[in-house]
């Protein structure tokens, strides 16, 4: 997992996390703290399914645990926007096992 520096750079950037649960939670980093708790403005989760496009709920200003957090990546906003979601098709994460 990206160090406090590494995040450092993501500050005011779109994000993508990707939880212990395997939830899948796009946002704006606005901040984290040396436990890795990560603040996500304009944040929504993208549920992904094998029958249906992907859904995107709202959940506005969010807060992650850092204990909950699996892996967290830079997201190309124009590749994003491009992308026609309701005719992807994907399983969903399974959770991460210890």
């Amino acid at each position: 997992m990206a160090t406090g520096l590494g995040l450092e750079s993501l500050v005011d950037q779109t994000i993508s996390v990707i939880t212990n649960d395997g939830r899948n939670i796009v946002g704006v980093l606005r901040g984290f703290d040396q436990a890795t708790n990560l603040i996500l403005d304009e944040s929504h989760e993208r549920v992904y399914s094998t029958k249906e496009g992907v859904q995107q709920l709202v959940l506005g200003l969010y807060i992650i645990r850092g204990d909950n957090i699996s892996v967290v990546g830079e997201l190309d906003e124009d590749l994003d926007s491009n992308l026609d979601m309701s005719k992807l098709r994907a399983h969903p994460l399974k959770p991460v096992v210890h």
